[in-house]
């Protein structure tokens, strides 16, 4: 189960009465829109069905019976959900608000290069500020993928951007090469391996562009600097970094 302070309230008025119920926002959203694959009880914060949830107040048994024909708070809750209204206060509208610019801004920040500075990523904080420049809307109420591609819109007249994604071999000496290659596995789709006869470890891997500047971080850290690095630009053409 979520906190309350976690939870929206979802209301759904019907032969008179009043049912609400209280539930994660986002959970909330994809139970209205039949995509919600996980468990109910871990998304809501009570499970139960009030009139006023405020009070803890609860409805007559004889109006579930009338509107959901049972008693049972986990079968009615996606009930009220998918019928109802999600109820959401002007705080709690800001604070989704600010959660869904955060994780629009890294999805952006992971993916996205600048073409005019050799396909380099861009930092989350100019993506931020670009976002702003251009008077970007996030919508709480709606999924950050969904939004992925409107703020890419609204970004290219202010920076220059696109989506790509990167192919990157890397060559481990064998002294870091078993914790290593599974962190480098990590990062994307494992194109290519091959295990050297020193015990060092080759893999070509592939991922989002925008994640090139954290991937050879992490290779470095690991390998005390002793891995190398190349771009992979075609099959018969290497770059290094």
């Amino acid at each position: 189960m979520i906190s309350l302070d976690e939870a929206v309230t979802a209301r759904l008025e019907s032969h008179g009465a009043r049912f609400e119920v209280l539930v994660d926002p986002d959970a909330a959203l994809s139970i209205k829109r039949d995509e919600f694959e996980g468990d109910l009880e871990d998304v809501i914060a009570a499970e139960d069905v009030f009139e006023d949830a405020s009070r803890g107040d609860r409805p007559a048994e004889s109006d579930l019976e009338k509107v959901f024909e049972t008693t049972d708070p986990m079968e009615i809750i996606p009930e009220v959900i998918k019928r109802g209204e999600i109820q959401i206060t002007a705080e709690q509208r800001r604070e989704m608000q600010e959660q869904k610019r955060k994780q629009l801004v890294n999805k952006i920040a992971r993916n996205a290069v600048n073409p005019q500075m050799d396909d380099a990523p861009h930092p989350p904080e100019r993506i931020e500020s670009a976002l702003e420049q251009a008077g970007f809307k996030v919508d709480p109420m709606e999924p950050v993928e969904s939004q992925v591609d409107d703020a890419l819109d609204a970004l290219r007249p202010v920076i220059p951007i696109r989506f790509d994604e990167v192919t990157v071999a890397v060559h481990v000496p064998a002294d870091y090469a078993g914790s290593t290659q599974a962190q480098v596995r990590s990062y994307g789709e494992l194109e290519r391996e091959e295990w050297q006869n020193d015990g060092s470890w080759i893999g070509v891997v592939r991922f989002p562009a925008g994640m090139q500047n954290d991937f050879y971080d992490m290779v470095n850290d690991r390998t005390s600097g002793t891995a190398e690095t190349r771009i992979v630009k075609d099959e018969d053409e290497l770059s290094t970094r």
